[in-house]
């Protein structure tokens, strides 16, 4: 193995959001991981939304980008968490354009609900140009 694959495994076990700075911990986490190259997607555009009850629109709680572990710290607060339907906005065709690859999903939304504050939830996407997988994780 590569010193340079070791490294991003290490990194992927062990990962340290931000170096020199307070782990933001978040109820809610995703990691999107690029199964062409095997690799971290870093640099996907993301957007967190929820869905309000009185009048049944989105609203966007949170704008970010993938870190180069592929994964996206402090989407929500604990105090921001609360019992509802959220989404997840992933900008995949503007990652694979950066790629210098064309994507047949312009965009993957995964929706899902919440019935728990206490818990903690982490919405992972393995992505590829044609296809994507979700589940949720541990």
């Amino acid at each position: 193995m590569s010193t340079v694959r070791l490294h991003l495994l290490q990194r992927h076990l062990c990962p340290t959001e931000s170096r020199g700075m307070e782990v933001v911990s978040s109820p809610l986490t995703t990691h999107v991981l690029d199964t062409t190259s095997g690799l971290p997607a870093r640099g996907l555009c993301l957007r967190l939304f929820r869905l309000e009850d009185c009048d049944q629109r989105w609203t966007e709680l949170r704008k970010s980008y993938t870190n180069t572990d592929g994964r996206c710290p402090g989407l929500l607060t604990p105090e921001q968490m609360k019992a509802g339907t959220y989404k997840l906005f992933f900008d995949t065709e503007g990652y694979w354009k950066k790629m210098g690859q064309t994507s047949f999903y312009p965009y993957v939304e995964v929706v899902f609900t919440i019935t728990n504050e206490a818990h903690k939830f982490h919405v992972p996407l393995l992505l590829s140009p044609f296809s994507y997988t979700t589940y949720r994780g541990s």
